[in-house]
């Protein structure tokens, strides 16, 4: 087998204008039944997505679907493992962390319209509420031009979408889980009146970008913990990529508003190591934020979900 995209699940490219996120934990009472209902729910999920972009065709719906690997030992006991699947543990530095929290299950859909979002997630719970409890569940939305709720054009330092499956699938050097992906899921509040308060010439230092054009400035035009600086990573002097489909979320009468960080990556180990750098940095983003969840994921590929369903995985 070899690397295809067209059997991956939809880690790679599409934001989307509507966004939620979803995480639910196993109930852990009757593993025998949640085994079962998980499944059933392989195939159930592959064919609510078919249904919905025949019901509507120019929705652009996309999903995603995984597992942390505390779930997967529990639903899989006798199944190989992703090689680089961990329990996920909170990274901390001199002044910063980034906790870890509880989560079994991962959904990440979007789609143009709000309809089918809110359709795929309540087929989806319909299937999945007797064995699950919600942990966290994020509405997300494009915000003007593609920014950041802090105003900046985000992803500009993720690959191109021509060039962004090589660093969001698993190729041959897992090759029971090619074309499947490690997910990172973090949920961040941001302090929007501190942001608001600085200068502009003060915001584009912090993040290392020109706010309007969105030009890197020069390096020492940046803060020393601009955050295009702290959240490099680089192996053997070459730096890595992940694909980011971070989005806004806000509820503005409760104060809460911050973003969404999604990355998917080839090696959850770029992903740690880019975590990593930004708390050993004091990465200016976090002076002002709260992270509030943090979990790693397994996105398996579309055929693995397929023998999942077919209950050929974990004998």
């Amino acid at each position: 087998m070899v690397m295809n995209p067209n059997k991956a699940q939809d880690v790679w490219k599409d934001i989307g204008e509507h966004v939620q996120f979803t995480v639910l934990e196993l109930n852990r009472q009757n593993q025998e039944l949640e085994q079962q209902v998980i499944q059933d729910f392989a195939d159930r999920y592959q064919a609510i997505l078919r249904s919905l972009r025949i019901r509507d065709a120019d929705g652009d719906l996309k999903s995603a679907f995984g597992f942390s690997s505390d779930a997967w030992d529990y639903l899989f006991p006798n199944a190989p493992k992703p090689k680089e699947l961990e329990p996920y543990q909170t990274i901390s530095g001199p002044k910063y962390s980034m906790p870890a929290t509880k989560g079994d299950l991962f959904f990440h859909i979007r789609a143009k319209d709000e309809a089918v979002v809110y359709e795929a997630s309540n087929q989806f719970r319909r299937f999945l509420k007797d064995i699950t409890t919600v942990v966290d569940e994020t509405k997300g939305f494009r915000y003007f031009e593609g920014r950041a709720i802090i105003g900046f054009i985000d992803g500009t330092e993720a690959p191109s979408v021509e060039d962004a499956a090589d660093f969001a699938i698993i190729g041959d050097e897992d090759p029971q889980f090619e074309n499947g992906s490690y997910a990172f899921a973090q949920k961040w509040k941001h302090n929007m009146d501190f942001w608001s308060q600085l200068t502009t010439e003060a915001q584009e230092k912090a993040v290392g970008r020109e706010k309007f054009g969105d030009l890197e400035l020069d390096d020492d035009q940046k803060a020393v913990n601009a955050h295009n600086v702290t959240s490099k990573a680089e192996i053997d002097g070459e730096e890595q990529k992940i694909v980011r489909m971070n989005v806004p979320y806000s509820d503005p009468a409760q104060d809460n508003t911050g973003t969404y960080f999604i990355g998917y990556s080839r090696y959850w180990s770029v992903t740690k190591l880019m975590m990593t750098n930004m708390v050993n940095k004091n990465d200016f983003l976090l002076t002002f934020s709260e992270i509030l969840s943090g979990q790693l994921f397994f996105i398996p590929s579309r055929p693995l979900l397929d023998q999942i369903a077919d209950g050929q995985f974990n004998n």
